[in-house]
């Protein structure tokens, strides 16, 4: 699904997420589930899309819901299926605990290196440079940018509007993993 309706930029950065956050999760000894967090970061930005993007409803929220139905039509108990869901509503908040919430901590923590450069020093330039030479940016920085923007446009309450009114654009450009920085 992510392949189908994220673009080349966007499919990257959620593979990237999920990368890091492993990462990150085996430097730190922090066990958490593989198969949810996976899917959690391949799809937690699913709802920046067209095809998906709600206009009413924030999109960690959306794209949430989405990852509840997919999980249930997979299969999936409901309740695994909702844990899917909490992860990725969670992520675009800075208090996730990995004791409490290993998969939505991972996320979180992941998703802030790869938008603004957070927690840089997690992760070594070797390990940078071999993810993103498999999974190159593409411009990514410019694209989410206009996505936040966007939703911040139509959703003035949202997680993203407050990123943007926090100076989003000007964190995103002084990102380490961002090159060129975005205009």
């Amino acid at each position: 699904m992510a392949r189908r309706f994220c673009s080349p930029a966007l499919l990257n950065h959620c593979v990237r997420s999920y990368l890091w956050g492993a990462r990150y999760a085996a430097a730190h000894r922090i066990a958490y589930d593989d198969e949810l967090y996976y899917v959690s970061a391949l799809l937690h930005d699913i709802a920046l899309t067209p095809t998906f993007d709600s206009h009413a409803v924030p999109f960690e929220e959306a794209g949430g819901r989405l990852a509840w139905v997919l999980g249930t039509a997979a299969g999936w108990p409901a309740q695994r299926a909702a844990r899917a869901e909490e992860i990725i509503a969670l992520h675009m908040r800075a208090d996730v605990s990995a004791a409490d919430d290993p998969e939505g901590h991972l996320l979180q923590v992941a998703t802030s290196w790869e938008i603004v450069g957070r927690h840089a020093e997690q992760f070594p330039v070797d390990a940078r440079a071999e993810i993103l030479a498999s999974h190159p940016r593409l411009g990514f920085g410019r694209e989410f940018l206009a996505c936040f923007e966007a939703q911040a446009k139509r959703k003035p309450d949202s997680a993203a509007a407050a990123s943007v009114r926090n100076d989003l654009a000007t964190r995103i450009t002084a990102n380490p993993l961002e090159d060129p920085p975005p205009s």
